[in-house]
């Protein structure tokens, strides 16, 4: 007998009480950004920012783990695809920010400054669109190996 068979008949679980798993994927990427915020001045922005205020801008090897947390399916054993989760993340994430100048050569950061904040929010938002509205998902996004940032928090 399949062990999946006929799954929706035989499982122990009721639709709304399946078993939660998170499932993560982690993906590296390196982009060089800027921060700055134009409405201060030079003074205030080297103040605040510091050597990320570099006007000749600055790199980072990000390392980014995304999960996934969900009802595992009856039929397939799985929260999501794993294979999917990874085309997800090069389609979405990596081909439009990897060896980038976050400032200059992507859409979303012309106007939003690039903090570690910031990129993981908009990473959220990107990926949030192309998953199953079922699934919840969270970002955690390591700008150097001591810092990183999670959204959303909690």
């Amino acid at each position: 007998m399949k062990p999946f068979a006929d799954a929706a008949e035989h499982t122990p679980f009721a639709a709304d009480s399946r078993p939660r798993v998170a499932v993560f994927r982690k993906e590296h990427f390196n982009a060089a950004h800027r921060l700055n915020n134009p409405n201060w001045s030079d003074e205030k922005n080297e103040r605040v920012y510091g050597k990320c205020n570099n006007y000749n801008y600055h790199g980072h090897n990000y390392d980014l783990i995304l999960q996934v947390t969900g009802p595992v399916d009856p039929e397939t054993g799985y929260v999501i695809d794993m294979k999917v989760l990874s085309d997800i993340s090069k389609t979405f994430v990596l081909d439009r920010f990897d060896h980038k100048n976050l400032n200059l050569d992507t859409e979303e950061f012309k106007d939003l400054n690039p903090s570690a904040e910031n990129i993981a929010i908009v990473i959220y938002q990107i990926l949030r669109e192309q998953l199953d509205p079922s699934l919840d998902l969270k970002i955690r996004l390591y700008e150097t190996e001591r810092n990183f940032v999670e959204y959303p928090a909690a």
